[in-house]
């Protein structure tokens, strides 16, 4: 019987140190400034792009870094653990914005997008979330209308990633392009297609950013479509295969989001141990505390277990197989440690947790979105559940 292999190759542990030393060296300095004053961090970007990380999992060709997805969460996870606004930079850029041209574009909007974004030079997002449409994905009212060569779109989206930057590039967002009938999905019988939006494009507004409870450094704001015209040729893949398309888009994007929530984890646990070794109580410090032991040994352990399943799900992408119940697994599992790491580092931390200069503050306030984003712990459990048969 074959041994299974836990071990990352040498690429992998390349990506690994290669990610570590750039969190800690370029972000790890700046990235409580940067939530303070809720900055973009347009420098940052620009050298991830020159590290060739802002394209990872996508072919040279294309400008990608020719990497795999496991070689992109180990990226993910490794900047999660210095800061998250950098970290869903890249992973709703990647993931969200970059993957639906990557997967659905023809040869001709892939040449013309794909050495942009791989390259940071702009920014990818996608425009799924509307007002009516959260949780209920396929309720789309945003509609695009076909004529003479043109789409014509009007409705408007929200809690948008990356769309609203002075680098941002394109939107690809759902839209209904049709009646219903169209047989793709009978509990969905909308015709939804997904078609790009070039930043520019007329009657595309990009509203004012959120005030958020984390992601400070995040670009997230609404958008805006009022007779806004592209050309037909924007249209991704087949008209009417939208619903599919985000769906499977979703799954990638969970892996993505699963590997933040491994990440900042092991980011609350490394500050939360170095706190506990420095603070003394009693006269010796409180990491000899069996109190103290005790949520450390439990952060660990969790977190281990998290890191494997985002690693599980990873790999069965790049081997082909299906991977829609363990990225959900992955996603649920460590969304949910994210949260329950930050809240025991700040209590290990005592009061100075709750001061803002302390990385486990900015933590703390990052973690919860984890449960939300890229489908709800509630939507997780949903999309397990149908997977296993129930």
């Amino acid at each position: 019987m074959a041994a299974v292999d836990f071990d990352l190759s040498p690429d992998h542990e390349l990506i690994r140190r290669t990610v570590r030393e750039f969190a800690e060296g370029e972000v790890a300095p700046v990235a409580e400034e940067l939530d303070r004053t809720k900055s973009f961090p347009y420098e940052i970007v620009e050298k991830l792009g020159k590290l060739n990380l802002m394209g990872i999992p996508f072919p040279e060709e294309y400008g990608g870094g020719g990497g795999d997805t496991l070689a992109y969460a180990l990226a993910v996870e490794e900047l999660t653990r210095v800061d998250s606004s950098v970290a869903i930079t890249l992973c709703a850029h990647t993931s969200l914005g970059t993957q639906p041209v990557y997967l659905f574009g023809s040869e001709e909007q892939k040449h013309e997008w794909l050495p942009r974004l791989c390259s940071g030079e702009r920014l990818g997002a996608f425009g799924l979330t509307e007002p009516e449409a959260g949780s209920d994905a396929g309720n789309v009212r945003t509609r695009a209308n076909l004529a003479d060569g043109e789409w014509t779109i009007n409705g408007s989206k929200q809690f948008i990633t990356n769309a609203g930057t002075d680098i941002s590039g394109i939107v690809c967002i759902t839209a209904v392009t049709g009646g219903e009938g169209n047989g793709i999905d009978p509990t969905h019988p909308k015709e939804i297609s997904n078609i790009i939006v070039p930043n520019g494009a007329p009657g595309y507004e990009q509203g004012e950013p959120y005030r958020k409870m984390g992601w400070n450094a995040s670009d997230t704001r609404p958008l805006t479509f009022t007779d806004c015209r592209v050309h037909e040729e924007n249209l991704l893949g087949p008209r009417g295969q939208g619903f599919k398309q985000f769906l499977h888009i979703l799954d990638i994007g969970r892996i993505g989001v699963a590997a933040m929530g491994v990440g900042l984890a092991q980011g609350a646990l490394d500050e939360a141990l170095s706190y506990a070794k420095q603070r003394k109580a009693f006269g010796k410090s409180i990491s000899k505390f069996q109190a103290i032991q005790s949520k450390l040994a439990d952060m660990s352990t969790e977190i281990e277990a998290g890191r494997l399943l985002v690693y599980k799900a990873a790999r069965e992408k790049d081997s082909g197989r299906n991977f829609t119940l363990t990225a959900a697994q992955a996603k649920l599992k460590t969304g949910r440690l994210a949260v329950r790491c930050a809240e025991e580092a700040v209590q290990i931390h005592g009061g100075y947790g709750f001061i803002e200069e302390y990385p486990v503050c900015r933590f703390y306030r990052d973690a919860k979105i984890l449960t939300i984003g890229e489908g709800t712990d509630e939507v997780q459990q949903m999309v397990i559940a149908r997977a296993l048969g129930a």
